[in-house]
């Protein structure tokens, strides 16, 4: 894992991550860039409800629900985790064809940090000096930190930093 590099993002403005991910995967495609990866979008249907998550496989013009509604008033996990593990599923299989030059996983989460999800495929792609970019919350940066072993490179919120670093990881 010599060239192998893994940035991250931590914006603390709710969906930030979520759209400059998403940003700098799409100026990345329309340069013809390989990707692999998900990234998220949250769509709002109601003030009362939380939003939808959805995750879009890049490369395919297919997304996955990750998101349940629990019900008005719950504080449980809203997360579908078959949802999750069919997006897996389908970055698994792009990561068997030709290789892409960097891996977009829309967040480093609990169930990474539980060493579920994504997180397998971050530790191949690495494996396979395919760079990785991220995104990870306050809360769960101790233990992204811990599994990145002194590999990660924290990035600023900001677009052209991320666009940047996307381009120097993959020279």
């Amino acid at each position: 894992m010599a060239g192998a590099a893994l940035g991250y993002v931590s914006a603390t403005e709710r969906g930030h991550s979520d759209g400059l991910l998403a940003g700098v995967a799409a100026t990345l495609a329309r340069e013809g860039v390989g990707l692999a990866g998900v990234v998220q979008f949250n769509t709002e249907v109601d003030p009362m409800r939380p939003c939808h998550m959805d995750l879009l496989v890049l490369g395919t013009e297919q997304t996955v629900r990750i998101s349940q509604f629990l019900g008005v008033g719950s504080k449980g996990c809203r997360l579908d985790a078959a949802g999750l593990e069919e997006a897996v599923g389908h970055v698994e299989a792009a990561l068997q064809r030709p290789f892409p030059k960097l891996l977009f996983i829309n967040k480093f989460g609990k169930q990474e940090c539980e060493g579920r999800g994504f997180r397998p495929l971050i530790g191949r792609a690495l494996e396979l000096d395919i760079p990785v970019l991220t995104a990870v919350s306050a809360l769960n940066l101790p233990r992204f930190i811990d599994f990145a072993g002194g590999m990660e490179s924290a990035l600023p919120a900001d677009h052209d930093a991320v666009l940047a670093w996307c381009r120097s990881a993959m020279s």
